[in-house]
């Protein structure tokens, strides 16, 4: 089973923390692999928060392939970071020879683009060098967008982050927000695509569990939206759906677990926005999930969430202390990193529940 983890802080944190936060729950993963996301970046990219980072692993012909496409599109680079390899000899990982972190500026024709045009570029730039990497096999795009870093990675948690000297805190390497997860895509053929977290135009998602109704989903999902690819995990569906609900539809947050675990018919013709919810059980019935299942990601705002599956048949917990909040699969990783919270305000959500970590860390619980 996989073990899932969120951790937003004022502060800005070191990757390390999420290595410390699986260390904890190793009992639950099979050590197949470790992958997390970066987001509202602090360390040496945070002078660069408007521009559309690029996280990528592959070859070296990979590398020059990514490189030709996007000068051959106007991106020039500005930052480049390379993550500082430990390859002493007994590890367990299947690197790959070169990781890029590239901070670029946008063609000199955005220079007066909208907001919009520039997030249409970035998803049209990661399709095409998804595609190129893919047709050649030479790579992984991991994400390519502002403020935000991919790291995915097959092998042992604890020697994925000695090869990449991630057990070392250090001020070069942070963000405010860091979603993780220990153990790769084993239900299906291994493929770093498939680790979590999944990211898309600024939400991240991760699941610990699954989703029985992937085929239904995929088959919906991917007339949708041309973000929507891959799915190489029956738990991308669930990301895909929150940036469906948010993004393109631009319908409250809320109506997000309205969506994916809907109520029967009979409570929804009982409450006063029977209306809304009768169309939403109608018109997205595709896009329900079944399933035990708990997902936490992320959104634009730099909020948390977390909703359960409708039985309630996944784990998870949400502590706080001072000024960080953690989401995790098991108590006992926040009782290892937050020792001398009050652990009676530890939030243990429900199947009928939406909790939401604010940009601010307040909390809000809503339920459905």
């Amino acid at each position: 089973m996989c073990r899932i983890g969120a951790i937003k802080s004022k502060q800005k944190l070191h990757p390390s923390i999420a290595l410390k936060l699986m260390r904890s729950q190793q009992e639950g993963h099979d050590d197949s692999g470790f992958a997390f996301v970066m987001q509202d970046m602090g360390g040496i990219f945070e002078n660069y928060k408007e521009l559309p980072l690029m996280s990528m692993a592959g070859t070296v012909e990979g590398a020059r392939l990514a490189e030709d496409i996007l000068r051959d599109i106007g991106f020039t680079r500005v930052m480049q970071w390379s993550p500082d390899i430990n390859n002493k000899k007994g590890l367990k990982i299947e690197a790959l020879p070169i990781y890029m972190f590239e901070a670029l500026q946008y063609p000199k024709s955005y220079k007066h683009a909208t907001k919009e045009e520039k997030e249409e570029l970035l998803i049209d730039t990661s399709i095409r060098l998804r595609k190129a990497l893919e047709e050649t096999n030479s790579g992984y795009i991991y994400s390519f967008w502002p403020d935000t870093l991919t790291l995915k990675e097959i092998g042992s948690p604890k020697d994925i982050g000695t090869y990449f000297n991630l057990w070392e805190e250090n001020k070069d390497l942070t963000s405010s927000i860091i979603t993780a997860q220990c153990r790769q895509n084993t239900n299906y053929d291994i493929v770093r695509y498939a680790a979590h977290p999944f990211f898309l135009e600024g939400y991240t998602g991760l699941v610990n569990g699954e989703n029985t109704f992937y085929e239904k989903n995929k088959s919906y999902q991917e007339r949708l939206y041309k973000g929507y690819l891959g799915f190489e995990s029956d738990s991308q569906c669930l990301l895909y759906t929150l940036h469906y609900i948010r993004k393109i539809l631009k319908w409250p947050l809320q109506y997000f677990k309205h969506t994916i675990t809907p109520l029967s018919y009979d409570e929804i013709i009982k409450r006063e926005d029977s209306d809304i919810l009768l169309r939403i059980k109608a018109s997205l019935e595709h896009l329900e999930v079944n399933g035990p299942n708990t997902f936490l990601g992320v959104t634009p705002d730099k909020e948390l969430i977390c909703v359960c599956d409708s039985k309630k048949l996944r784990p998870v917990v949400i502590g706080k202390h001072n000024d960080t909040v953690i989401m995790t699969s098991e108590v006992a990783g926040i009782n290892d990193l937050m020792p001398d919270r009050n652990t009676e305000e530890d939030i243990y959500p429900n199947e009928r529940e939406t909790v939401v970590i604010k940009d601010d860390l307040t909390v809000e619980r809503w339920q459905q």
